[in-house]
C-alpha cells in the first residue's frame, strides 16, 4: 500500500537546480531573440531564479556558467544568492567560445591551447570553493568534422591528462561531473560522445568523478532510462540535465515533447532511491527559452518534473515486482501505465499548500507583477546572453 504521506514528504524535499543561462538572451544558431526585462548580469539572473523558487519551493540552487557569469567578487555573488534564499549550484566552465578553441580545447593538438583550457577548469574550481558550490560540471565541444583531421587516440590521451589535473585540483566537498554529447559541434567525432566514454574517464579518475546525463544529448530512440539505470547500478550517476527534444539537443522545456519518457526516466531514479539527498545525484534544468517567457518557462518545467516524480512515487512496486517475477508482461507494463495515467495535480496542490505556496505557481507568478517590474526596471543596459 502506497502511503500518500510518504509521497508528499518526498515531493516537499525535492530539489531541482535552475541554470543561470535560462534567464539571459538566447536563440537558435541563426538568431538570438531579445525579450524585454531579460537579466543583464549574474545578479539579476539570480534574482529571476529566486522567483522560480518563490513560487515552486523546490529550486533553492542556481548553476553558474563561467565566463558568462563572471564577476569580480564571487563571495559577494554567493551572498546575494543567500540573501534571496538561494545557494550557488554547479559551476560550468566554458571552453568552447574562444577563437583558440576552433579545433578543440583540452583535446586541441596545440599544447598552449590545452593549457589555457585546463587553467580555466582550475579557475572554476576556485570559484566553486569561494561560492560553496558542490560540483564542477564539465562539457567539452571538442571533436572533429573529418576523417584524419586528428588522431582520435591522442585526443583521448589529451582529455585524460586534462581531466586528471583538474581532478587532482578539486577542493574538499567538490565533485567532478563529466557530461557527454553524441554530436555537435563535431559531426565526425565527439571526444566525449556517450555515457561509456564518460564513465571510462570517471572510473580512471576516482570516486569523486561522476557521469552527467543530459536528456537531449542522445540519438532519437535511445533508451535513456536504461543508461540512467546502469549508471545508478554502479554508483556513477552524478547529475541529470533535464530538457526535452524532438531530434537532438533542442533544450526545450522538460516533458514538453514526451512526458512518458520523462516519467520512465524518473521512475528509474525513484526505484533506485536516488531522489534521497544522500544519493548525491544533482537534478538540473538545462534549457534556453527562445520564444517563450523565461521565468514562466522555468516554473512550468519544474511543475513537469514534479508531476513525473509524483507519478513515479505512485508506482505500486510490490505489484510491479510480482508481475515481473511471474513473467506477466502486460501486467508489469500496466502497473507503470496506471501510475503514469494518474492525475497527480490535486496531490501537488496539497503539497504546495502544505509548503505555504500558492497551489498554482504560474498564476501566482503572473499576479505577482514581477514580469512588469523587470520590464520597467531593466529598460537600459545590455541583456546578458550566450556571449556568442
Amino acid at each position: 500500500m502506497i502511503d500518500r504521506k510518504d509521497v508528499k514528504a518526498t515531493l516537499r524535499k525535492q530539489v531541482i537546480e535552475t541554470p543561470s543561462w535560462a534567464f539571459g538572451s538566447s536563440g537558435t544558431r541563426f538568431k538570438v531573440f531579445p525579450q524585454p526585462g531579460v537579466a543583464r548580469n549574474p545578479y539579476e539572473k539570480i534574482e529571476d531564479a529566486a522567483q522560480v523558487h518563490r513560487f515552486t519551493g523546490v529550486t533553492p540552487t542556481v548553476a553558474l556558467h563561467i565566463p558568462w557569469d563572471r564577476v569580480e567578487d564571487y563571495g559577494h555573488l554567493a551572498k546575494h544568492a543567500a540573501d534571496l534564499g538561494l545557494a550557488i549550484g554547479a559551476i560550468n566552465p566554458n571552453v568552447f567560445q574562444e577563437p583558440e578553441y576552433r579545433l578543440g580545447s583540452v583535446c586541441h593538438p596545440d599544447r598552449k591551447v590545452r593549457r589555457k583550457a585546463t587553467d580555466h577548469l582550475r579557475e572554476c574550481i576556485d570559484i566553486a570553493s569561494v561560492t560553496g558550490s558542490p560540483a564542477i560540471s564539465l562539457w567539452f565541444a571538442d571533436g572533429t568534422n573529418y576523417a584524419g583531421q586528428d588522431d582520435m587516440r591522442a585526443r583521448q590521451d589529451r582529455l585524460a591528462e586534462a581531466l586528471r589535473e583538474t581532478y587532482e585540483a578539486l577542493s574538499d566537498g567538490i565533485r567532478l561531473l563529466l557530461e557527454y554529447k553524441l554530436f555537435e559541434p563535431g559531426f565526425y567525432t565527439m571526444d566525449v560522445p556517450d555515457w561509456g566514454t564518460s564513465l571510462v574517464h570517471c572510473l580512471a579518475l576516482g570516486e569523486k568523478a561522476f557521469v552527467l546525463v543530459d536528456t537531449g544529448h542522445h540519438a532519437p530512440g535511445t533508451n535513456i532510462e536504461f543508461i540512467v539505470a546502469g549508471l545508478l547500478r554502479v554508483g556513477r550517476l552524478g547529475g541529470f540535465h533535464f530538457n526535452s527534444r524532438f531530434y537532438a539537443d533542442d533544450d526545450l522545456m522538460v516533458g514538453a515533447s514526451d512526458p512518458f519518457q520523462l516519467f520512465r526516466i524518473v521512475n528509474e531514479i525513484v526505484a533506485a532511491g536516488a531522489l534521497d539527498p544522500g544519493a548525491d545525484v544533482a537534478f538540473m534544468l538545462d534549457q534556453c527559452h527562445n520564444i517563450e517567457p523565461k521565468i514562466p518557462a522555468e516554473i512550468r518545467s519544474v511543475m513537469n518534473v514534479q508531476e513525473a516524480t509524483a507519478k513515479a512515487l505512485l508506482v505500486d512496486r510490490a505489484a510491479l515486482r510480482a508481475a515481473q517475477e511471474e513473467g506477466d508482461v502486460l501486467g508489469a507494463h500496466g502497473v507503470l501505465v496506471d501510475a503514469f495515467s494518474t492525475d497527480v495535480r490535486p496531490l501537488l496542490v496539497e503539497v504546495r499548500e502544505e509548503m505555504g505556496l500558492d497551489p498554482d505557481p504560474l498564476a501566482a507568478y503572473a499576479r505577482s507583477g514581477y514580469a512588469e517590474h523587470i520590464v520597467a526596471a531593466r529598460a537600459g543596459g545590455q541583456a546578458a546572453g550566450w556571449g556568442a
